[in-house]
């Protein structure tokens, strides 16, 4: 990012310029062609992405369902106030009844009367690694989920389809990991120490160095948890006067680190370019409120590959307008490191894009190298401001001297530098189960969001009593699902969410398909219609044009 000190930078212009990429679609049942150029590449990029609406009767039953529960929460609400049921919720000491509630009631009614009743689908504890199989322990409840205990037994060999263990690295020790091993003898588990002060080891630079050749950008620096690299580095970058622009579908670190940077926040539509540039065009012409003066920064927020619902961001499109309206681009890689493009290097490689066209690259390595922590990675002055200015760097913890070297082990077999070419049959094994999974599941009629490309994959189910009962028979299947509802998806918008691994085998996909086939005749929940997008808004924009 140019300037990231916080200079004042005029956008109070609108520039053409040449290398503008001219934007020209074809939508039909969810298909949709673009023209897309960066720099001196012209190629065009299929974008498959489907956001298929359901039935009407499924709407209505959904709403119905939850209408019925809303009322019977109130009787049982109204039955534990005057101690006909017991309440088993969180209340406050009889010699704090004259202090400001802690507990708000109310705010807590949808998880008493709602989430309380199926919370057994989550939270569920595991004792192995998470592989492509896993061990469940088994635990039941004697007070309708408002307790468990442990029966002692454990589910063996449960087939994992909600880690985000894309690239299968997250695994059981084995003789590759014997340098993280060495590193663990050497240096030990934890560096005590944040680092502004004694933290920063070799292993730090080492990894960084190999984070920016990996990205092919000049610099990168690494941070200890993925959460805090969004929520502490975004401050350091934007501020008052400043005006970002988020995904309205954004992570909730990003949503966090917006927030706390005091600067001016406006939302766009999900992956809609009509959406962002009426936002861009408005602020370079109107300004900050009241004022009128030009923004400070324009920043976009953006992640590659959402993970509520599987689909991928329109990077070319986004560069282009950026260029345009000389706006900043901070693309969060969380998902999509490691797990798209030819050589696993995220959607700037899968959609051909210079690294100099984005200002910020953040990404995680939590997901593909089977690790913890995140970087920001993008040109040396940029990397070489958050050093000094970043709340992670001058707080936070290192990053432990194992995991780093597990990230460097990872990020060498990805890149080939391990003298193997598994790690790239890996990325390609990867897409290969994508697109069988989607496939498969699209032919037996159910409903599933996103791009063809991406290993996160929803299975819409919207009524909550089918969202239980789906996890639940089919982990007596012996397979291992997540299960998500509100409010981190929209009311009426429950799913499963799938994570699609190169570990996986044919054999365990078949499995899998086989007991969903079944559970959605059991359950009912073959929706599809093969019917136009629920959300037409994002894909119907046949009169957008970049150029002026």
């Amino acid at each position: 990012m140019v300037d990231p000190g916080g200079g004042a930078i005029c956008n109070g212009t609108l520039h053409n310029q040449s290398d503008h990429c001219h934007r020209k679609n074809c939508t039909r049942n969810g298909m949709v062609k673009e023209a897309q150029q960066n720099g001196n590449s012209n190629f065009y990029k299929p974008i498959v992405e489907s956001f298929e609406e359901a039935p009407l009767h499924v709407m209505v039953f959904t709403y119905l369902g939850y209408g019925i529960g809303t009322l019977f929460g109130y009787l049982r609400d109204f039955l534990r106030n005057w101690g006909i049921e017991k309440c088993n919720a969180a209340i406050e000491r009889e010699e704090q009844k004259d202090f400001v509630p802690l507990y708000q009631s109310f705010e807590n009614f949808y998880t008493r009367n709602l989430y309380m009743r199926i919370r057994d689908n989550w939270n569920r504890p595991i004792c192995s690694a998470p592989g492509p199989l896993f061990d469940v322990m088994e635990r039941v409840s004697d007070d309708y989920n408002w307790t468990f205990r442990f029966t002692g037994r454990i589910i063996k060999d449960v087939i994992n389809m909600g880690s985000y263990n894309f690239l299968g690295l997250a695994a059981k020790y084995d003789e590759s990991m014997k340098t993280v091993k060495d590193v663990l003898e050497t240096y030990g588990l934890g560096v005590g120490s944040t680092r502004h002060e004694m933290g920063t080891l070799d292993k730090h630079k080492e990894l960084e160095d190999l984070v920016a050749k990996f990205l092919k950008v000049e610099a990168a620096m690494v941070f200890g948890m993925g959460f805090a690299t969004n929520s502490m580095n975004i401050p350091a970058l934007v501020g008052k006067g400043c005006l970002i622009l988020s995904d309205e579908l954004n992570h909730a670190s990003l949503v966090l680190g917006a927030r706390l940077s005091g600067a001016t926040i406006r939302i766009f539509k999900h992956n809609n370019m009509q959406s962002l540039e009426k936002l861009l065009r408005d602020a370079v012409i109107y300004g900050q409120p009241r004022t009128r003066r030009a923004w400070k920064k324009i920043l976009i927020l953006v992640e590659g590959i959402y993970s509520m619902e599987g689909s991928i961001v329109r990077l070319s499109q986004i560069v282009a307008l950026k260029k345009k309206y000389k706006a900043y681009l901070y693309i969060d890689e969380a998902h999509s490191i490691g797990s798209v493009g030819p050589t696993g290097r995220g959607v700037m490689e899968y959609f051909a894009t210079d690294p100099r066209d984005i200002d910020v690259f953040m990404g995680t390595f939590t997901k593909s190298f089977g690790a913890s922590g995140g970087y920001i990675a993008g040109r040396k002055d940029l990397v070489d401001y958050l050093r000094a200015h970043s709340h992670s760097a001058a707080y936070a913890t290192s990053m432990s001297p194992p995991i780093a070297e597990q990230v460097i082990r990872a990020m060498k077999f990805i890149m080939g530098l391990d003298g193997t070419m598994q790690g790239l049959q890996r990325v390609q094994q990867l897409a290969e189960n994508t697109r069988y999974f989607r496939q498969r599941l699209s032919e037996m009629g159910f409903i599933i969001y996103g791009n063809e490309e991406s290993p996160v994959v929803p299975l819409l189910l919207y009524m909550p009593a089918k969202v239980a009962a789906f996890a639940r028979h089919l982990l007596k299947r012996k397979i291992g699902v997540v299960v998500v509802g509100f409010p981190a998806t929209p009311l009426a918008e429950a799913r499963a969410r799938f994570c699609v691994s190169a570990a996986h085998t044919r054999e365990m996909l078949d499995a899998v398909l086989e007991a969903l086939d079944e559970m959605g005749d059991l359950l009912h929940v073959k929706y599809s219609r093969n019917r136009k997008s629920a959300r037409p808004e994002l894909y119907d924009e046949t009169s957008f044009e970049l150029e002026d």
